[in-house]
């Protein structure tokens, strides 16, 4: 049995969140989806995320693609595969080659999980609908002179 792992913010939700979780499903016979938490977000990312987790949690587990939610508490993909079990993990190939992806290969290959990259939505990503939204932000504040 194919058991995979889609792990992301979900901050924001996007087409290349269910891009993702789409193809991951495609690929397997369970998809579990890795929600990460606030306080990981924090603490791994340095954002604030703008949706709280649950109700992160609660938007990823309505998509059809996904058979269950983990919410993950640790930074350490190792340690979450200990509490999930996954055959396979799925990331956008915006890690592939590079220093970070190549080492989550390696220590994945030693519990026997399949590293699967998929194209990375490029035009529309959870950063740049961030930094848009603190743009009208901004610019709806009222001026400090007025």
């Amino acid at each position: 049995m194919r058991i995979g792992y889609a792990a992301g913010a979900f901050d924001l939700f996007h087409i290349g969140h269910l891009n993702i979780l789409r193809r991951a499903k495609e690929q397997c016979d369970v998809l579990i989806a890795g929600v990460v938490s606030d306080e990981m977000l924090r603490e791994v990312k340095g954002i604030e995320p703008m949706v709280p987790t649950q109700e992160r949690a609660d938007i990823v587990a309505a998509i059809r693609y996904v058979d269950a939610v983990h919410v993950e508490h640790v930074p350490d993909k190792l340690d979450v595969w200990k509490e999930v079990g996954f055959t396979h993990f799925f990331k956008g190939d915006d890690w592939r080659g590079t220093e970070r992806g190549d080492r989550l290969e390696r220590r994945f290959a030693t519990v026997g999980v399949e590293v699967v990259y998929f194209p990375y939505t490029v035009q529309t990503s959870s950063t740049r609908l961030r930094a848009a939204l603190d743009a009208l932000t901004l610019s709806a504040a009222p001026s400090a002179t007025g």
